[in-house]
């Protein structure tokens, strides 16, 4: 690929391009940086790559169209996989497991599909803030295998508006 290709590609909407998977806020807040969670596990992208979200709402709601896979019994962390075949994991928190499921309430189930948007897990802020480690919530691909490129957004997000990552398969 040539310099004019590169810039060409930088330049260009790649939002249009067939292979290119939008990831939706699953809650609102404020993106952070991965590298800045408190646990090795998420900053080292041990289980995926991706982002994380300050936390300023109430919810976690679906990042996509999909399929919901794994809901913790502790009801602070899920899994789906998206329509187009990403496998993603919403975290809320680090050492919230710690909290047996204080703070969190299961709205969707285990096997249900569901709209970007839907809510699957809501959430008491402030108690969390008091009890957990963290609230800063992972939102990772964990089937990077199958990405060529991932590309992180920045700043302010409302949950099931606001694109947090753009995935070309």
């Amino acid at each position: 690929m040539g310099l004019f290709d590169k810039l060409k590609k930088m330049v260009s909407d790649d939002t249009n391009d067939a292979n290119t998977i939008e990831v939706f806020a699953p809650l609102s807040g404020e993106i952070v940086p991965l590298e800045e969670v408190p646990d090795v596990v998420f900053a080292e992208k041990i289980v995926g790559d991706g982002i994380a979200i300050k936390p300023s709402g109430n919810k976690m709601v679906a990042p996509c169209d999909g399929t919901i896979g794994k809901i913790f019994e502790t009801n602070h962390a899920f899994s789906i996989e998206s329509d187009s075949g990403l496998e993603m994991f919403v975290h809320f928190g680090i050492d919230t497991v710690e909290l047996k499921g204080e703070g969190f309430t299961r709205i969707a189930q285990e096997g249900q599909q569901v709209k970007k948007g839907e809510t699957i897990l809501e959430f008491d802020l402030a108690l969390l803030e008091q009890k957990a480690k963290s609230t800063l919530a992972p939102v990772v691909i964990s089937n990077m295998d199958e990405v060529k490129d991932l590309s992180k957004l920045s700043g302010i997000v409302t949950q099931g508006e606001s694109v947090i990552l753009r995935v070309r398969k």
